[in-house]
């Protein structure tokens, strides 16, 4: 496909999105062609991380329809105090993150704010309020206008959590609505490619691997909204080859135990989820890397689910990839404290694949609607919850 084709179908998809979710109607040949042209090899589908427009329309037909498990997942969503319409903006220029978040300075201001303007572009799409997409954009431009300099010893984890949300939320408006002007747009831009970039694109190897699988997301999803093939495509490789604790195969390994098993549970579930989040957006844009490795986050889940539920696991004394991190155990530390983020795996790899994932459907019978937690996108269970696995107009990964 031409650039200026690619161009027109992108124009023609985004223009769709943002009148579908407006409640026009459009006829559902222009609707395909859009879709499957603008998923063209070689081209990023847009609005294509988390969430991508099919499955966001599909979501909002069950909420309009009060129909259950959306119903009360929805409910749930609309509980938290990140929804409000209320929310103000707590930007400062230098962030400053220290060890496990001490001190903390404006960093969990940052996380909040990035989180909010994610849900806020969510309930854009899902009410059709326009203030909800002004919300959204009030908070992004609120910190791409202050915003300066993220610093301390956990800088690259802080701007891995967050860079991904302020992402995901900027793609969202981008492609579905008119509140975002190309001044602001090109505003966010510079703050996510001086302020992030440098700071997640040199990744920390020898760390805890959830440091780097979190940097390689928001990676991938700076590179996605940009358009950045180059960037997106180093974030696809880094996280199957690269010399990391935090790729794939380093931190989940062939019996599911993972690098952080031995640290605690939190740290195993975070991880985890950065993993997850990673592949469904991969998935989005026609990757694979929920079956690299033979489904190994399928493997790292059900081995967590099934410990975390008080059941018994084989555990290896082993070391991290460097040769650290070495614990004697499997920790016990915050076991059966679950984190919203089994949704998304449990759709991959039983909605879409057919794979049974028995412990984590066990964990999700107990915690089921997913709900909020700081380091996660959270409320999976409204987003993922059998979602139809392959969209009309979706081309799944080869």
């Amino acid at each position: 496909m031409s650039g200026f084709r690619h161009v027109v179908a992108c124009c023609v998809a985004r223009l769709f999105v943002g009148r579908f979710f407006a409640g026009d109607k459009i006829r559902l040949a222009v609707v395909l062609v859009a879709l499957v042209a603008a998923n063209a090899p070689g081209q990023f589908v847009h609005p294509g991380m988390l969430v991508n427009s099919a499955e966001l329309a599909f979501v909002k037909s069950k909420i309009k329809a009060g129909e259950e498990p959306w119903k009360s997942a929805w409910e749930k969503l609309r509980a938290d105090p990140h929804t409000k319409l209320t929310w103000k903006a707590r930007p400062i220029a230098n962030v400053f993150r220290g060890p496990y978040n001490r001190p903390d300075i404006g960093a969990s201001n940052l996380g909040n704010d990035a989180q909010a303007a994610y849900i806020h572009a969510l309930e854009w799409i899902f009410t059709d309020n326009p203030q909800h997409a002004a919300k959204a954009v009030e908070l992004i431009n609120a910190w791409s206008g202050n915003l300066q300099s993220i610093r301390g010893s956990d800088q690259q984890l802080l701007a891995g959590i967050v860079g991904f949300k302020f992402c995901n939320a900027a793609e969202l408006l981008k492609y579905t609505s008119d509140k975002w002007s190309p001044a602001d747009e090109a505003q966010f831009r510079k703050m996510m490619l001086n302020v992030f970039y440098p700071l997640v694109k040199a990744y920390k190897p020898t760390a805890y691997g959830n440091w780097d699988a979190a940097m390689n997301l928001t990676l991938m999803c700076l590179g996605i909204f940009t358009d950045n093939r180059e960037m997106y495509e180093s974030a696809v490789k880094y996280a199957q080859t690269g010399k990391s604790n935090g790729t794939i195969p380093n931190y989940i390994f062939r019996s599911g135990q993972c690098q952080e098993s031995g640290r605690d549970q939190a740290h195993t579930q975070l991880g985890l989820g950065f993993m997850a989040d990673l592949c469904e957006v991969a998935w989005k844009q026609g990757d694979d890397l929920y079956g690299a490795f033979d489904n190994r986050v399928a493997a790292g889940y059900e081995y967590a689910a099934k410990y975390n539920l008080n059941l018994a696991v084989p555990y290896d004394a082993v070391p991290d990839f460097f040769g650290h991190h070495l614990n004697a155990k499997i920790s016990e530390d915050k076991r059966g404290e679950f984190r919203p983020i089994y949704e998304i795996a449990y759709h991959h790899y039983h909605d879409r694949l057919g794979l049974e994932m028995k412990y984590t459907k066990l964990v999700l019978d107990r915690i089921r609607p997913e709900g909020f937690h700081w380091d996660h996108p959270s409320f999976g269970t409204l987003l993922y919850e059998n979602v139809p696995p392959f969209p009309k107009g979706y081309r799944p990964p080869k």
